[in-house]
């Protein structure tokens, strides 16, 4: 790995952030510390994506800081955040024509620069990121015959590649099968746990976040309104407040992780009527 003194925290300090005539963000407060799983719940609109792209540095907060490992994001440049943090995006353009392999390589640049991708063959860590996400059997086939779960693994592999100590991952569940949503999160999961990674996920499923995160960040109206480990945050209330759902939450008979059974939607106005 290239950093060897563990996985650096993430710091949000007072950001906000927002486009001409729409804020996003207001005032966020929010510490990740190293190594720790947090998944980022909230409706559409509130401002995760957003939250991501900040602590990738792929966007500046108007006011705020944003601290990787205590080192602030806005005085490193892209390609110097990019060399310690990874960003798997919600969605990727298609890449007709390209190999398992070639896209995997794409998460070098950052590392090697745009003379160290003219060279030919695969460096240690894009082998790694092959090998750990299981998909080096497949290294020379196409992207585009690969199924949706198959790809979403590919991708997942290329953000490896970049060999950073903090995985920033936008809904990287969506538009797959139980099969493979189950199968790309205890994908996450483990490695988390073998590269000893920082690991911060955008989740829809409330359900996932509850069972696979070990901290519950929920987000509404641009602020930070729910903090906490699933099992003392994940409660009728939350469903109601955060997401505009009438609800009950059980536990899991084995694991013990919270179990959320939505019953109807809330009026945004009304759902203090049915909180319990």
């Amino acid at each position: 790995m290239t950093e060897t003194s563990g996985p650096p925290g993430v710091s949000v300090e007072g950001v906000s952030f927002g486009y001409p005539g729409r804020p996003v963000l207001d005032g966020v407060d929010l510490r990740v510390a190293p190594g720790e799983l947090t998944a980022l719940v909230g409706l559409n609109g509130c401002g995760k994506s957003t939250l991501l792209r900040l602590a990738a540095g792929l966007l500046a907060p108007t006011s705020g800081r944003v601290l990787l490992g205590g080192d602030d994001l806005a005085r490193l440049g892209r390609r110097a955040a990019a060399r310690r943090v990874a960003l798997l995006h919600q969605s990727a353009p298609p890449v007709p024509g390209m190999t398992v392999r070639q896209l995997v390589r794409q998460g070098r640049y950052a590392q090697r620069g745009p003379l160290g991708m003219l060279r030919d063959g695969d460096d240690a860590a894009v082998r790694r990121a092959l090998d750990d996400v299981g998909v080096a059997a497949w290294a020379d086939r196409p992207v585009d015959a690969l199924s949706g779960g198959e790809r979403q693994r590919v991708r997942l592999a290329m953000a490896l590649a970049q060999d950073t100590r903090v995985l920033l991952l936008d809904e990287p569940t969506t538009y797959l099968d139980l099969h493979h949503q189950l199968d790309v999160l205890q994908t996450v999961v483990r490695l988390r746990a073998q590269r000893g990674l920082t690991v911060v996920m955008v989740l829809h499923d409330l359900g996932h976040a509850a069972r696979f995160a070990e901290r519950v960040v929920a987000l509404r109206g641009g602020a930070v309104v729910a903090d906490g480990a699933p099992e003392e945050v994940v409660t009728p209330r939350f469903l109601a407040e955060v997401l505009d759902v009438a609800g009950r939450v059980g536990r899991d008979p084995e694991g013990g992780w919270p179990v959320c059974y939505p019953d109807h939607p809330l009026s945004p106005l009304a759902n203090d009527n049915h909180v319990q």
